[in-house]
């Protein structure tokens, strides 16, 4: 499970996120949508650790700073960072060791396999493009095999067949009762995946709403009637 509780950031005098706080339970995927300047990237960035904010996080019911909480995470980010000198399977070998996952080389040789990197993975960071580079970055995710999992904009630069395979993966990690939350725009991208979404304008959550209980809404036009932006 994933836990923001009273998340509040500040910029100077702009208040970024004002008190944020929602949950996505064990086994869902949770979407945070939110126009531009909402707050979402503040709210995403709190989450992963890369700012320091006021309130709480919690990982599996740890507070996401605890060594133990971060073992259990994996953030793939909106722009993918690459070490220039290590190839695509030393990046892998480099998460493995550093989480100190018992992930084996056929599980690695899968995942390659998998998001159509198996060519490619003697290639140096510095060789590969950013389509690449995202699917590197989220394989090191899955590497560590985590209980809950951050995607922000996980699909922007990825091809037709890796964005099907990225799809079909979250729902398979959904199954096996992982935690997941994804940020983006992309919301066609993400219609048949969400269990939960959070609204987010201002700063604020503005709407909590489940799939169950807006079963015959459309996602698209869910979020411009509660932002109050024109379709």
């Amino acid at each position: 499970m994933l836990e923001v509780i009273n998340l509040s950031k500040k910029y100077s005098k702009v208040l970024a996120a004002d008190e944020v706080t929602f949950q996505v339970p064990d086994g869902k995927v949770g979407i945070l949508l939110g126009p531009n300047g909402a707050g979402k990237s503040t709210v995403i960035k709190s989450i992963a650790g890369l700012l320091r904010y006021k309130g709480k996080v919690k990982i599996q019911g740890i507070n996401s700073k605890e060594t133990e909480a971060k073992r259990q995470f994996a953030y793939v980010p909106e722009l993918p960072n690459m070490y220039e000198m290590l190839t695509v399977r030393e990046h892998v070998e480099f998460i493995k060791r550093a989480y100190n996952v018992t992930i084996t080389d056929e599980e690695v040789n899968e995942l390659l396999v998998r998001f159509e990197l198996d060519d490619k993975a003697d290639k140096l960071g510095s060789e590969l493009s950013k389509g690449m580079m995202q699917k590197v970055s989220i394989l090191c995710a899955l590497a560590i095999k985590p209980k809950v999992i951050l995607l922000d904009e996980p699909m922007v630069g990825l091809d037709p067949a890796a964005i099907k395979e990225l799809k079909a993966m979250i729902l398979e990690l959904r199954d096996k009762g992982c935690t997941i939350l994804i940020s983006t725009h992309m919301l066609e991208m993400v219609k048949e995946l969400w269990d939960v979404t959070f609204i987010m304008n201002k700063g604020h959550i503005i709407g909590t709403y489940a799939r169950e209980e807006v079963a015959n809404e459309d996602l698209e036009a869910l979020f411009f009637e509660v932002t109050g932006q024109e379709e």
